[in-house]
């Protein structure tokens, strides 16, 4: 297997200021092979069909993303993100977002994927409890659902890095082994790694303490801890070195928001991208890597999931800008990570070689 590379859709431009049809277009010009499906495109789309935003105009919003990818020679590598589910405090709350889901599992059946990412739950601490059973249990429900679809419905759990109770890959992964089904796995981002176990944008210097000694021994632990098979997802982007730490005078600061959410939705970078600082490079290689060296030896899809000030440039050019710049930034790491003759198709680099300063 192969290398692939692709996109979020939101990364192109956020969907109440650019519509699908640009993103996908561009993404298919710079050679792309798939998206991750943003739920807000579907959003958008939807309100823009007679009738506005319903659940059937949501599922005729899917049929037609899935035929406007399918005009591009775009793949879908899921649909993101079922998010604000697992350990709510309010059960009437729990059975809404149950029932929203059975408008996800049409939806994914619609679109011609079978992969749903969840990211670990980040509302208040006074909306949620922190009890793994009742996480695992609400896990293991979507799982469940997930199973009795045909095809089957495969879910990818993500720890965000400012996640209230889930907050680092070692507790996601305790979950995935708990909930324990086929069809429930991780999914791992070097930004939500690096950003909970190696930075703090808190901090003076933008790190934790003993951070280079911190990520090293996480790193080495996830290699003999996570099951590769439980693997399902890899987003791979950077983020910048902010010249001041996030305090309550930062103007990314936003009151009872986590720093890392903040720093998160404003400064996130594509790889190698100036003024990112994470240690990508050294993250991607614990989960692709085999042999002597060490690793998960995951193959697959590689994704930039971008969050970014500038996804919200209402310039027409910000689908194509933000396309390029992802696009430099695959052909860089292709280089990098010596993955030449192992990737796909359009995925494949360009000849010259280049660092990318991103526009800010």
């Amino acid at each position: 297997m192969v290398y692939k590379y692709g996109i979020s859709s939101h990364s192109l431009g956020r969907a109440w200021l650019h519509q699908i049809i640009p993103k996908l277009d561009e993404a298919a010009r710079h050679g792309y092979e798939g998206i991750e499906l943003v739920h807000e495109d579907i959003e958008y789309l939807a309100k823009t069909l007679r009738g506005g935003h319903t659940d059937a105009n949501e599922l005729e919003a899917a049929r037609r993303i899935r035929h406007m990818c399918d005009e591009r020679g775009l793949e879908i590598m899921l649909l993101q993100p079922f998010m604000h589910y697992e350990g709510l405090l309010d059960r009437e709350e729990h059975v809404r977002r149950i029932q929203k889901l059975t408008l996800w599992l049409q939806l994914v059946q619609l679109l011609r994927v079978d992969l749903i990412l969840i990211p670990s739950n980040f509302l208040p601490a006074d909306q949620l409890t922190g009890d793994r059973t009742t996480i695992v249990t609400d896990l293991r429900e979507v799982a469940d659902l997930g199973l009795l679809e045909s095809p089957p419905v495969r879910f990818a759990y993500e720890s965000l890095c400012w996640g209230t109770h889930i907050n680092t890959w070692e507790q996601s992964w305790d979950i995935v082994a708990a909930v324990d089904r086929p069809n429930f796995g991780i999914c791992l981002d070097t930004f939500n790694i690096a950003g909970r176990t190696w930075a703090d944008p808190s901090s003076a210097d933008g790190r934790v303490p003993n951070a280079d000694v911190v990520l090293h021994q996480s790193l080495r632990a996830m290699t003999r801890t996570i099951n590769p098979e439980k693997l399902f997802f890899v987003q791979v982007v950077d983020a910048e070195r902010l010249r001041d730490p996030i305090t309550p005078t930062h103007p990314f600061h936003v009151d009872g928001q986590p720093a890392r959410m903040s720093w998160s939705r404003n400064a996130r970078l594509f790889a190698f991208e100036k003024p990112g600082y994470l240690p990508v490079v050294d993250v991607l290689k614990a989960i692709t890597q085999t042999g002597p060296e060490g690793g998960l030896g995951y193959e697959g899809w590689i994704s930039a999931e971008l969050f970014s000030r500038t996804m919200e440039s209402p310039l027409a050019s910000c689908p194509r800008e933000h396309a390029r710049r992802g696009k430099e930034s695959w052909d860089t790491l292709v280089r990098v990570m010596g993955w030449e003759g192992r990737v796909s198709g359009k995925s494949r680099p360009a000849r010259v070689a280049m660092v990318v300063e991103a526009v800010l």
